[in-house]
């Protein structure tokens, strides 16, 4: 607590209220749903949410395991979310013979919907403060080392209480970087079927030229159905779609998944990122892309196998670069720093905090410094491109972390977690080898350009050879790719797994001793420090402004709002709203040619199509990656459109939210319903969700 005689604490606690008080002026924050921001929406909007409404909008919310947000939209199990979202699924449904990824897909009766191989959604039911219990088990005699471990321990012991006492998936989820410990209860949903999705060709409507760019014309959109005891889930909680009444300036809100940012961040992490994590990134998509477009000149059956990789890699690349122009930013590094310094200054200023806090900053410096010198060759030192390989390193593990005591075991292989490992490592979606060799040699050629011949990881597993011989000797002699030889390895416990002539297992047994040095390594010098450090920081910050920050994002359901609102572009204003009518001028502006042409119906049926349909729209909600497929929806929990993108100005969000540029781009539920209607011939999925 500050002293108001204390004139030089008063005045700098007012500088920061005013600092941080612009996300209350601005549409700021990914808020949890125990925190949301009342105060906020009470000045800006007077809008008070009712906790039936933000019950209702969590319990409609579902999240993508494979990355992802979606909404229940019907009584009968129905979700909708993105086809970028859906890509990875309607991928390992598809063949040869039969793409839907390209040509789309659509079940007219139940007994046409796909089953995926391996897709599980989640649906937050409850969540609860558990920091005490996890701190707890910390005592002053105890190393850092012994702290984390402890810890980790005590997470696991809870995960497994929980859910042995609700039956529901239980993680638990540090928030504002250790400063409070929740547990987070899922409802787990593993039969889950395609009904239905459009063509890529308008779902990703001028390809990656458009991509993070606004006006946008997509339908990306895709419907999947969760299914419980083998009939459809019957939802008690389900949006509502309301395609008919929207305007300008609308409050609107956004529940989803942000994937993470860095706001919260100190500057000594964000250089970091800046110096060392985002050029090795970048680098890597750069040679990722060009190891599969090589590959997916061979032939069309190898190219089909190919895009959904290339797209998700282009659009991470095309992501990470504007975030990456970010940080080099004079403007947004600064006024980071700006408010670090401002922060770090009071601390000084207060004699208790001073003693408790100060050091924490420094303290992570000094950790950041360490982690930049092992960066190159941890990053490097890793088995990229290939899923059996992958696969090959879990089953390793397994074998041997499963013999431990549950509280001794790494973590994903805890009691609670073996259920979901083994959802996808038992997955049957298929695995093509040709591909698995190509992508494989590709990145143990990188490896071996950035590490060079005497680094022992490139000793161990080329042993000599050059990558494409390695790749062709492991991909090609392993069995992995057969889900039967995954199951006997896991069946057959650590003694049989050890006799195992299978390259790829046998790779894995000699790997393994290096990576499991390698974590032990970054457990007692960077994660042990770096926890307590960031830990000080965060109770700092509460005893600062309390819970009127909201924490960077964790894959974890979040609530955003903001205004339905265009903004300045190139000298003129980008529209809050496009139509039907843009759709059509951009493909004949474009001839119809490339990624401007849209699918065979959408000129046969031009007709039937009221062009004045909204197609989509822009909202100043605060989103980042992993909202895609979030629901869009008004101020009386009716869904108006799904987040499928933010333009260009919204990449620096990571870091720092600027609401006069930066947008969320959705796709508006009139434009679906148009869709469905008058151009897919899905009348009956349309009147389920406007039921």
């Amino acid at each position: 607590m500050y002293h108001k005689h204390h004139t030089p604490v008063f005045f700098c606690i007012i500088f920061l209220l005013l600092t941080i008080g612009s996300a209350v002026l601005s549409d700021e924050g990914m808020w949890t749903f125990d925190n949301p921001p009342n105060k906020q929406l009470q000045t800006k909007y007077d809008v008070t949410l009712s906790q039936d409404w933000l019950d209702h909008l969590r319990l409609s919310s579902v999240r993508f395991m494979d990355g992802g947000s979606g909404s229940f939209v019907s009584k009968n199990g129905l979700v909708a979310t993105n086809h970028h979202v859906a890509i990875g699924q309607l991928q390992k449904m598809s063949s040869e013979q039969q793409d839907y990824v390209q040509d789309g897909f659509y079940a007219a009766t139940p007994a046409q919907e796909i089953k995926c191989a391996d897709l599980e959604l989640n649906v937050l039911m409850a969540m609860e403060n558990i920091t005490d219990r996890i701190r707890g088990v910390v005592k002053p005699e105890m190393s850092e080392h012994e702290a984390l471990k402890a810890r980790k321990a005590e997470i696991a012991r809870a995960e497994q209480e929980y859910h042995d006492k609700t039956g529901l998936t239980c993680n638990v989820v540090s928030l504002y970087y250790s400063g409070e410990y929740w547990m987070y209860q899922y409802k787990k949903h593993t039969d889950v079927r395609l009904v239905m999705a459009p063509e890529r060709q308008i779902a990703f409507f001028g390809g990656d030229s458009d991509n993070f760019t606004y006006p946008r014309h997509d339908l990306d959109v895709a419907f999947f159905r969760v299914y419980e005891n083998g009939k459809p889930l019957v939802c008690e909680h389900y949006l509502r779609w309301n395609s008919k009444e929207f305007s300008a300036n609308e409050l609107v809100f956004v529940a989803g998944h942000p994937g993470s940012t860095r706001r919260l961040s100190t500057y000594a992490q964000l250089k970091y990122q800046r110096d060392f994590f985002y050029p090795m990134m970048l680098d890597l998509f750069h040679r990722r892309i060009a190891t599969l477009n090589a590959y997916a000149q061979k032939g069309a059956e190898q190219a089909r196998r190919a895009l959904p990789q290339i797209f998700g890699l282009e659009n991470s690349k095309k992501a990470y670069t504007g975030e990456y122009e970010g940080l080099l930013e004079h403007a947004v590094l600064e006024a980071c720093k700006q408010r670090e310094d401002a922060f770090r200054k009071l601390i000084r200023e207060q004699l208790e905090w001073h003693k408790m806090y100060s050091g924490a900053w420094d303290t992570v410096t000094t950790v950041m410094n360490k982690q930049s010198e092992v960066a190159k060759q941890q990053f490097h030192q890793n088995l990229r491109g290939s899923r059996l390989a992958g696969i090959a390193l879990t089953i390793v593990r397994y074998v041997v972390e499963t013999k431990k005591p549950d509280s001794e075991r790494l973590d994903g292989f805890h009691a609670s977690q073996l259920d979901r490992l083994k959802f996808y490592l038992l997955s049957s979606a298929p695995i093509y080898p040709d591909f698995e060799e190509a992508s494989l040699a590709g990145m143990l050629q990188l490896s071996l350009d950035e590490l060079g011949t005497d680094d022992p990881f490139i000793r161990l597993v080329l042993n000599g050879k050059k990558p494409e011989e390695a790749a062709q000797e492991l991909i090609g002699g392993t069995q992995l790719a057969y889900v039967k030889a995954r199951q006997e390895l896991i069946a057959g416990g650590e003694e049989e797994a050890r006799k195992s002539s299978d390259p790829l297992i046998a790779l894995a047994w000699k790997l393994d001793p290096m990576l499991r040095e390698r974590e032990e390594w970054n457990k007692k010098n960077i994660e042990s420090v770096l926890m307590p450090a960031t830990e000080k920081i965060a109770q700092a910050r509460f005893a600062v402004y309390g819970k009127a920050a909201y924490p960077d994002a964790t894959f974890t359901l979040r609530l955003a709002y903001g205004k339905v609102k265009g903004y300045p572009m190139n000298g003129t204003q980008a529209p809050y709203k496009t139509t039907l009518y843009g759709l059509y001028d951009r493909a004949l502006s474009f001839d119809r040619q490339g990624d401007y042409e849209l699918p065979a119906r959408f000129w046969e049926r031009a007709a039937k199509v009221s062009l004045a349909t909204p197609a989509n729209f822009v909202s100043t909600c605060d989103i980042t990656g992993g909202n895609s497929g979030s629901p869009v929806v008004n101020r009386k929990g009716e869904q108006l459109g799904i987040i499928f993108d933010g333009n260009m100005e919204s990449l620096s969000g990571r870091f720092v939210y600027e609401e006069t540029k930066s947008r969320a781009v959705a796709v508006h539920c009139a434009f679906i319903i148009e869709a469905l209607r008058n151009l897919y011939d899905a009348q009956a999925l349309a009147d389920e969700i406007e039921k």
